[in-house]
């Protein structure tokens, strides 16, 4: 049977029917509308997958159940979104709500889980008994999955990556704090740091173009060596994060995803050397792999699905 995807974000609702191979065969999508409370958001949500089922030609009774990411953290064995301050939900009860809507079993995981699931079940870490996803995009988050599950510690209040420290009373983050990793590695914080080495450099091709992760990858690329800088200590950024996980959980393979991670090699490279330098079992041969995520997009969706599982 087909299993129902649902990655809900702070701008989108997105919905897939997934079959047994893991692929999207219907999908549909809706603005998210978050201001006018719970209830009216899960009558979109709902709308969304009836949508969906349409474009595939399919019903609620060729699905065994729906999966649904949310950016926040959930009670995933209640189904209980805790908080989700992006669409301001406080405990609110997803699973019950939703299968009132579509009558079928349904389940519930933190978005950035979702999507380190999809990327076990489908993607790039197909077959691994252990994966660590991290996300590099406005923040820093991630997933870790064991076994083919999420692991996201008692309660589900695990896996806030991000917000590990990596600079005690260094950079203030969003979350209040300071030295958070996601003050450091996040695209944010890339943009931040090219912003101010331009500054520094009225030379450098960065004060002429619009700072993102893609444009900042470019100036690096065609040779501007303040691009060269920022982008050199970024990886240091990124892998001193990433030795921490390692050296504490050793997972099978990393996977970078997030904007930043479509710079490709010319991230993952340094990302690698800098790991292998640095991480407490240094032999290149023992660490675990880092490859880019490979499902973009369609990641929550498919690990959202496979939460039916």
């Amino acid at each position: 049977m087909y299993r129902i995807g649902i990655d809900l974000g702070g701008t989108n609702i997105a919905v897939g029917i997934v079959d047994e191979a893991q692929r999207i065969i219907a999908a549909s999508d809706a603005p998210t509308v978050s201001q006018n409370g719970a209830g009216a958001l899960l009558n979109d949500i709902a709308a969304t997958v009836n949508d969906a089922l349409a474009r595939g030609g399919l019903a609620l009774r060729d699905c065994a159940g729906a999966g649904i990411g949310v950016p926040g953290t959930c009670d995933t064995a209640r189904g209980i979104v805790r908080y989700a301050h992006n669409i301001g939900w406080d405990g609110v009860p997803v699973t019950a709500e939703l299968r009132q809507r579509l009558g079928l079993p349904t389940f519930l995981a933190n978005d950035a889980d979702c999507a380190a699931l999809g990327e076990v079940v489908g993607g790039a870490a197909k077959g691994c008994g252990s994966a660590l996803m991290v996300t590099l995009g406005t923040g820093v988050g991630g997933g870790f999955i064991v076994n083919g599950r999420i692991w996201s510690g008692h309660g589900g209040l695990g896996g806030e990556f991000g917000h590990m420290c990596i600079e005690m009373d260094g950079a203030e983050c969003s979350c209040g704090q300071r030295g958070c990793w996601e003050a450091y590695a996040s695209a944010t914080a890339l943009i931040r740091q090219a912003d101010s080495a331009a500054k520094a450099h009225p030379e450098s091709a960065l004060n002429t173009t619009v700072l993102n992760g893609r444009t900042i990858y470019d100036a690096a690329a065609s040779g501007d060596e303040t691009a060269r800088a920022v982008t050199a200590r970024y990886a240091e950024y990124v892998g001193v994060g990433l030795v921490n996980f390692i050296n504490a959980l050793f997972p099978e393979v990393v996977l970078l995803g997030g904007g930043v991670s479509g710079a490709g090699e010319a991230l993952l490279a340094s990302v690698r050397a800098y790991v292998a330098a640095h991480a407490f079992v240094r032999e290149t041969a023992l660490l675990p792999e880092i490859r880019a995520a490979a499902l973009g997009g369609d990641a929550g969706i498919i690990g959202a699905a496979a939460l039916v599982h």
